[in-house]
C-alpha cells in the first residue's frame, strides 16, 4: 500500500465493515487507529476525501495523541509525525499536495504539516524531500519552516548515518524507479529538483568538512552525469547543472542541447572534470590549517605559537628566540615523544603529523641539550617582563586577543560541536579543529593572567598587573569577545591569584567594584541567566562563551535518548541543531560583516606568543612564595 505520511483526512469505520467495503475518512478524527487504516487497504477498502467543508479551526490547544502519525511497514514502526498548523498569507499559486493540507480564507491559508518526531534515517531523509519546498514558497512560512527542518538534517546527520549512506540514498532517490508509471513528468521534475536543492544546500553547509572525502567527490560526478541525462527531457534543470558547476567546481564543455537520448553516459561521463584549484589536496588543505603549538621553555612553561599545519622546525625556533631574546643559533628543538625518547628536530623537519599531531611534546633547549633553559629565576628577567607587560595599552591588548579569537572562530563550524558532542570521528577526521583550537586558546588565555601575576615579584607592579587585567576584560566585553573575558576573569578568580590578599587589598575601590560588575555576569547561578541576558543583548558579531555552550549541548544529548526503540528521535537532534546555530547567528551581522578591528603590530607580537606556566603545582608554589601562608 502507498500511504502518504502527510494525509490530513481520519477515518471512522464500522466494526462490520466487510472486504470490499467503501470506508470515508473525516476530518479531525482519532489518529491512533492509522494501523488499522493500512490493514483495511490491503483488504481492498477504497479511502474517499470527505469533500464537505469542516468545522472552523480554533485557538485551543490539541494534546499529543491528536496530532501525531504513526507510520509503519511489515509490522514496525519507520516513522512518527507531528502535525502543526501555521498561519501565512494566501498563496498565489494553487498548494502543493504532499505533506500538507490547506483552508483557504480571504487573507490567510493554515496550513496544516507533519514534522518528524522521530523515524530511521530513510524514512526520515523521504519525508525530508516531500516536504521541501523550491524558490516560489522560499519566502513563506512554510518555506522557512522547510528550510529550518532541512538545516537541522544537514547539521545533524552524521549521529545517524555516514556519508557514504547519504550520498547513495539520494542518488536513490534522484533516479527512483518506483515512481515509474505513478507520476507524469511534472512530478518527476519536481522530485529531481527536490534532490538537487537538498545537495546545493547541504555542499553549502558543509563543503570544508566535505571537500576531501572521496564518497562525495564521487557522488557529485555521478550525479552531474545523471542530471546531464536528464537535459534532454528535462531543459528546466539548466538552472541546476550550473549551480553543482558552482558550488562543486565542476565543469562540462556541452550544452543541454547537444545531449539526446542516443548519447551514451559513459561519454558524458569522460567529460566530466574537476578544476585543479576547485579540490586541494590533501597536502594542500592540511597546511592550510592553523594549530597552536607549545614550545616548552622549562618542565612545567610553554610558548604558546600560533602556526600553520605545515610549519617547520626552525620557525619555531625563531619564535622562541625572539621571544626570549635569546639568539636562534645557540638554540635546539627536542621532542620528547609518548614513549619517553628523546629526537633532535632538524632546521627542515615538520612538527605535525598528517593528523596534525605534533610528533612529540616539544622542548626549546641549549645546544648541548644538557641545559634546560629557566628564564624564571633572574629576578631582572622577571622585572622586565612584568615591566613590557605594563606598557601595553589596555584597548590594543583586548583588540589583539578579539582579533586572535576572531580568527579562528570565524573558521568554526555548527558541525563541529555535534561531532564534539557525539565524539563521531572527531579523533580521526579532523572535524572539530577549529573548536579545540578556541577551547584551547581559552585555556591558554585564562593561564596566561594567572602566569604574568603569579611571576611579577614586587607588590606595587602586582597591583598595577591586577587593575590592567580588569580594564582588559572589560575592553573584551565591549568589544563583545565573551569567550576571552570569562578567560581573564576565571584567571583572576583562580585560587592561586585570588588567595593574594595583601595585593588585593591595594586595589583601588573602583576597580574592586568594575570586578565586581564583571564577576556578576560569571555568576554561574539560575543557569548562567546573567550571561544569558547579557549576551542576547548584544549585537553580532560576536564571539559566545564557547564552553558554556557545548554544556548545553552537552545537557540535551545526556539528558534525551538518541534512539527510540531504533528509530532515531529527531526531537533531539533538532534541539541540538537549534543551539548550534548560534555559531552561525554570531559569526555575522546582518550585513553579513564579522569582527574587523586594527590593531598595533607590538601588541600582537606579545599576544600571538604567550609564555604560559601550565603546572598548577609551580602555579600555587609561586603564589605562596609571593604571600606565604600566615
Amino acid at each position: 500500500m502507498s500511504w502518504d505520511c502527510g494525509l490530513r483526512y481520519m477515518f471512522s469505520v464500522s466494526p462490520a465493515l466487510q472486504q470490499g467495503s467503501m470506508c470515508i475518512l473525516h476530518d479531525k478524527e482519532d489518529l491512533s487507529r492509522l494501523e488499522m487504516v493500512q490493514r483495511l487497504a490491503k483488504d481492498g477498502c477504497r479511502f474517499l476525501q470527505n469533500q464537505s467543508k469542516g468545522p472552523e479551526r480554533t485557538s485551543e490547544p490539541q494534546s499529543d495523541e491528536a496530532v501525531r502519525v504513526c507510520v509503519r511497514e511489515r509490522g514496525h514502526d519507520v516513522l512518527v509525525l507531528q502535525r502543526v498548523a501555521s498561519q501565512q498569507p494566501a498563496p498565489s499559486a494553487s498548494a502543493r499536495g504532499g505533506g500538507r493540507a490547506e483552508d483557504s480564507s480571504t487573507d490567510s491559508v493554515v496550513s496544516d504539516r507533519y514534522v518528524v518526531v522521530s523515524g530511521t534515517p530513510e524514512k526520515i531523509l523521504e519525508h525530508l524531500l516531500n516536504d521541501l519546498t523550491l524558490e516560489e514558497e522560499q519566502g513563506t512560512t512554510q518555506g522557512r519552516e522547510s528550510d529550518t527542518l532541512l538545516d537541522d538534517f544537514l547539521l545533524t546527520y552524521p549521529v545517524f548515518m555516514s556519508t557514504s549512506d547519504l550520498c547513495q540514498a539520494l542518488l536513490g532517490h534522484y533516479c527512483s524507479k518506483r515512481y515509474r508509471g505513478k507520476e507524469d513528468r511534472k512530478e518527476a521534475l519536481e522530485r529531481k529538483r527536490k534532490v538537487l536543492h537538498l545537495v546545493s544546500q547541504w555542499m553549502s553547509l558543509c563543503r570544508d568538512f566535505l571537500r576531501e572525502d572521496e564518497h562525495v567527490k564521487l557522488f557529485m560526478k555521478t550525479l552531474y552525469r545523471y542530471v546531464l541525462d536528464d537535459l534532454y527531457e528535462h531543459p528546466a534543470l539548466e538552472k541546476d547543472v550550473r549551480e553543482l558547476q558552482q558550488l562543486y567546481q565542476l565543469h562540462r564543455r556541452h550544452t543541454s542541447d547537444e545531449y539526446s537520448p542516443q548519447r551514451k553516459s559513459k561519454a558524458l561521463f569522460h567529460q566530466l572534470s574537476l578544476k585543479e584549484n576547485g579540490l586541494q589536496s590533501r597536502g594542500t588543505q592540511r597546511e592550510s590549517k592553523e594549530v597552536l603549538c607549545h614550545v616548552y621553555i622549562t618542565m612545567d612553561s610553554y610558548l604558546s605559537v600560533k602556526a600553520h599545519a605545515g610549519v617547520l622546525a626552525q620557525e619555531l625556533l625563531q619564535a622562541a628566540a625572539e621571544r626570549l631574546d635569546v639568539p636562534q643559533g645557540e638554540l635546539v628543538l627536542v621532542a620528547v615523544t609518548y614513549t619517553g625518547g628523546r629526537l633532535l628536530l632538524q632546521p627542515h623537519d615538520r612538527v605535525f603529523s598528517d593528523s596534525l599531531r605534533p610528533v612529540g611534546r616539544l622542548h626549546v633547549c641549549r645546544k648541548d641539550l644538557g641545559e634546560v633553559l629557566n628564564p624564571f629565576t633572574d629576578n631582572s628577567e622577571l622585572q622586565q617582563r612584568t615591566a613590557r607587560m605594563l606598557s601595553l595599552n589596555t584597548w590594543d591588548v583586548a583588540v589583539a586577543l578579539t582579533n586572535f579569537d576572531w580568527t579562528i572562530f570565524d573558521s568554526v563550524h555548527e558541525q563541529e560541536l555535534v561531532y564534539f558532542t557525539f565524539s563521531r570521528h572527531s579523533s580521526s577526521s579532523g572535524h572539530t579543529v577549529a573548536l579545540e583550537l578556541l577551547l584551547q586558546r581559552f585555556n591558554e588565555v585564562q593561564l596566561w593572567v594567572m602566569t604574568e601575576v603569579l611571576l611579577c615579584p614586587m607588590l606595587c607592579k602586582r597591583v598595577q598587573l591586577i587593575k590592567k587585567f580588569i580594564k582588559i576584560a572589560a575592553h573584551c566585553k565591549a568589544q563583545r569577545n565573551l569567550n576571552c573575558f570569562f578567560a581573564i576573569i576565571m584567571g583572576l578568580n583562580a585560587a592561586a591569584v585570588s588567595r593574594l590578599s595583601q595585593t588585593w587589598e591595594k586595589i583601588p575601590g573602583k576597580f574592586k567594584k568594575l570586578f565586581s560588575e564583571l564577576e556578576t555576569m560569571t555568576d554561574p547561578s539560575l543557569n548562567h541567566k546573567a550571561y544569558r541576558d547579557s549576551f542576547k543583548k548584544m549585537k553580532a558579531p560576536k564571539i559566545p562563551f564557547l564552553p558554556l555552550l557545548l554544556k548545553d549541548i552537552t545537557f540535551i544529548h545526556e539528558g534525551n535518548k538518541t534512539f527510540h526503540d531504533n528509530l532515531v528521535n529527531f526531537e533531539k537532534l533538532h534541539m541540538i541543531a537549534d543551539t548550534v546555530r548560534l555559531i552561525r547567528q554570531c559569526q555575522r551581522d546582518h550585513m553579513g560583516n564579522g569582527i574587523t578591528q586594527k590593531s598595533s603590530s607590538e601588541v600582537r607580537a606579545y599576544i600571538d606568543y604567550l609564555h604560559i606556566i601550565d603546572n598548577q603545582q609551580t602555579l600555587f608554589e609561586l603564589s605562596h612564595r609571593l604571600e606565604p601562608r600566615a
